[in-house]
């Protein structure tokens, strides 16, 4: 797997996708969450493997284990590097998940990988207890996700930079640590609560980061890309 950060290509038109990815010359790894997805449907996917791009399809499935497996057999079609499901919708959900990536891929590719997301990196400890009604700490709640994931045969969870290094003592180091909520040092954390630097996140054990505005925000898009790159893989 490529471990170069992935780009959350936040925008909701490929017109706007386009132009900003114009601005690249290399194949990239990209995140696409649910604006991009949900306001222009899976030719989206299409139009980005048709460029060379590697895909994180960032959609949180959750719901009944018989509708993820339905949705999910349907997304595996698909050459994507990455998947993810909710880890709150449980362990049969997530068996059933993985069954059917097993039943909808090509022989001829490599299993897409799927990871389920843990907490998000915009939850803080005390939004946690107070709305989710979950009484232990964030650490807590994350290492048993990351418990329950392992258990159900994914590849790895998303968590918050904070808690990788616990995730990869618990799951070990094959069990992917997936973290968002990644930031230059002087750009403005916006709605994330749990954030740290490239740098900070690979020594903090990290598998793969997601970079979504202090690229595509960022006067130079490419040069700030670079910035990032260069952080992550520990290049002074």
């Amino acid at each position: 797997m490529n471990q170069k950060p992935y780009i959350a290509l936040d925008f909701p038109t490929w017109e706007d996708t386009s132009s900003f990815l114009d601005l690249f010359t290399e194949g990239l790894n990209v995140k696409v969450g649910m604006e991009l997805y949900l306001q222009n449907g899976p030719v989206i996917i299409e139009k980005l493997l048709n460029k060379d791009h590697r895909i994180f399809l960032d959609l949180k499935l959750h719901d009944i284990p018989n509708t993820v497996f339905g949705a999910v057999k349907g997304l595996a079609q698909y050459d994507l590097e990455l998947l993810n499901v909710h880890a709150a919708g449980g362990r049969l959900m997530m068996e059933r998940a993985m069954e059917a990536l097993r039943a909808g891929s090509s022989t001829k590719q490599p299993r897409t990988k799927c990871i389920a997301v843990t907490q998000l990196t915009s939850t803080t400890e005390s939004q946690m207890q107070t709305e989710q009604l979950i009484q232990h700490s964030i650490n807590d709640s994350v290492m048993h996700y990351a418990s329950l994931a392992r258990d159900a045969g994914l590849d790895g969870v998303v968590c918050s930079p904070h808690e990788a290094a616990l995730v990869r003592e618990k799951c070990g180091e094959d069990f992917l640590r997936v973290t968002p909520g990644i930031r230059l040092k002087d750009d403005d954390k916006g709605d994330q609560q749990r954030i740290t630097t490239p740098g900070k996140a690979k020594d903090s054990g990290s598998s793969l980061i997601v970079v979504g505005r202090s690229i595509t925000k960022a006067p130079n898009p490419v040069r700030a890309y670079e910035e990032v790159v260069k952080e992550w893989e520990g290049i002074k």
